[in-house]
């Protein structure tokens, strides 16, 4: 009869598979580590102590001042963006301004123009309406002629302008002519170029010790010649050309 096998059978442990080096340098790791824990405890402030008074009070000033610095951002960034919304505004701000002075202007010319021809008006050709003069601050005089036509109303006035000046000197009628009253020498006449109505300006300087009385207008068109003279006048507003 055989022998039945055994229920247990004895094997040999096996050989660890991690080396001893590593197990060395593990212990070494492990030793360091317990070390800086055990100084670090030792050398930590107690609560309470002053040294931990003042490491909390540094961390709180570290937090604080990164909080200020954020908020410092903040400010600039709004800052920069209400300067902008400052200076768009003020561009909108002028741009009215300045339309709302083209539209009094227009409505002036409009209104200007429905008293000249009106519905019970006259109706003229090219004549020159009025001739006015304002004394400017380095001693020459500002002029205005307003020159008008309501006889043909889809009709283009064009030509050129001059006048001439009469009055006293030294006690003697004397004429000022155009050539001679400008301030730049050779300057030819002034142009207009209109349907209803155009104001002409600039400036003309006068001789010393001259007086002026009288102004003769000289229009020189299109088939339209026409020569006025009127009394001088003073603006009681400069005008624009």
């Amino acid at each position: 009869m055989a022998t039945p096998p055994p229920r247990f059978e004895i094997v040999p442990r096996a050989a660890s598979r991690v080396p001893g080096w590593a197990m060395a340098v593990g212990g070494l790791v492990l030793g360091l580590a317990l070390g800086a824990g055990l100084a670090w405890w030792l050398h930590a402030p107690a609560a309470g102590s002053p040294e931990a008074k003042m490491a909390d009070a540094e961390r709180r000033l570290a937090a604080q001042q990164q909080v200020i610095g954020e908020l410092q951002q903040r400010v600039a960034t709004l800052g920069r963006s209400d300067q902008i919304s400052r200076d768009a505004n003020r561009d909108v701000q002028d741009t009215l301004a300045e339309k709302d002075e083209q539209i009094a202007s227009l409505r002036a010319d409009v209104a200007f123009y429905e008293r000249f021809v009106g519905g019970g008006g006259e109706r003229r050709g090219l004549s020159v309406h009025s001739a006015e003069f304002a004394k400017e601050a380095g001693g020459s005089w500002r002029y205005q002629v307003v020159l008008t036509q309501s006889l043909n109303r889809g009709a283009v006035s064009q030509g050129d302008m001059r006048f001439d000046v009469e009055g006293m000197r030294d006690g003697k009628l004397a004429t000022v002519k155009w050539d001679a009253l400008q301030t730049k020498p050779g300057a030819p006449a002034q142009h207009y170029d209109f349907r209803y109505f155009q104001r002409l300006g600039g400036s003309i300087v006068l001789p010393p010790g001259f007086t002026p009385q009288r102004v003769k207008v000289a229009l020189r068109g299109n088939g339209a010649n026409v020569d006025q003279a009127f009394a001088w006048t003073l603006m009681s507003t400069p005008g624009e050309s």
